[in-house]
């Protein structure tokens, strides 16, 4: 599937691939909530705030120029069991006696300690995971869509190429293979973090976590992005920034000037010094 604006007309439309197992048809979109505009100016304002040492050239790097991408994930749900076993601390306190030396002298005196008794604990847990989304783009890393999310799946649609037409919309790239075992992963590990949060006791220990997926659903989705790439400099590769063009939320690794970050350290330095001085002739005066 790829989008596209036909050069006599301007209307926009799409051509449509037929699916394989390499590019699956779209099961669902989300559509865009943000306009180019406010997704540029999103950049503009988590580059001024966020990052005040950023390298100088971006000041003249055309911020404005955000494209529009559906990008191509998939969207896993499972089943998962799981089976676990884990130490439970519990604490409690105990007043003891010690000796110490005080002006020469021996002297016995208490304090009160707090000690930690552990106990086994073995379950199972049984829950429905959903809505685990991963890239299924080699453009955009599955790191980058974790900074980028949550998405709103509540505005989830079903495909239709209507939606997208207009738009650059990405094939998937990743093969469903490499997807679903990032999708596994990722599902496993909210497991494993839920079973933790759970457990009783004033801390505890993991020792086993054990666990089974099944009834797994793995369909693919388009999620709005706007992406920027900013050349800052000639001969260094341009910024990529991503904005979550439902909420906003930006992403990208920010080149620093250290030149910025030596003046500030150099001016606080100067400020604090400024600072000792007067107050030093303040205290003679």
């Amino acid at each position: 599937m790829r989008t596209t604006v036909c050069p006599y007309c301007a209307a926009p439309s799409v051509v449509e691939r037929p699916p394989s197992v390499d590019r699956p048809a779209p099961t669902f979109a989300l559509g865009f909530a943000m306009t180019q505009p406010s997704a540029a100016e999103k950049v503009k304002h988590w580059l001024r705030t966020r990052h005040p040492w950023s390298h100088s050239g971006l000041k003249k790097a055309p911020l404005q120029d955000v494209r529009g991408i559906y990008v191509p994930a998939y969207l896993y749900s499972a089943l998962a069991q799981t089976e676990y076993s884990a130490s439970i601390g519990e604490n409690y306190t105990e007043t003891e006696t010690y000796t110490t030396t005080e002006n020469g002298k021996t002297v016995t005196r208490t304090r009160t300690v707090t000690k930690t008794e552990w106990r086994s604990l073995e379950g199972s847990h049984a829950e429905y995971v959903p809505d685990v989304l991963v890239t299924a783009s080699r453009g955009l890393s599955n790191v980058e869509l974790e900074h980028l999310e949550p998405f709103d799946l509540r505005m989830l649609a079903r495909y239709e190429p209507a939606l997208v037409a207009g738009w650059v919309a990405e094939e998937p790239s990743l093969s469903r293979e490499e997807c679903l075992k990032m999708a596994r992963a990722e599902a496993v590990e909210k497991v494993k973090q839920r079973v933790g949060a759970f457990m009783p006791g004033d801390s505890h220990r993991m020792q086993h976590v054990e666990t089974r997926l099944s009834a797994e659903s793995l369909e693919v989705c388009l999620v709005p992005v706007w992406v920027l790439a900013a050349r800052y400099d000639a001969e260094k590769p341009p910024l990529r920034v991503v904005v979550n063009g439902q909420s906003g939320e930006v992403h990208g690794d920010v080149p620093i000037s250290w030149v910025k970050v030596v003046l500030t350290v150099l001016a606080v330095v100067a400020l604090g010094l400024g600072v000792y001085l007067w107050m030093n002739q303040g205290g003679r005066s």
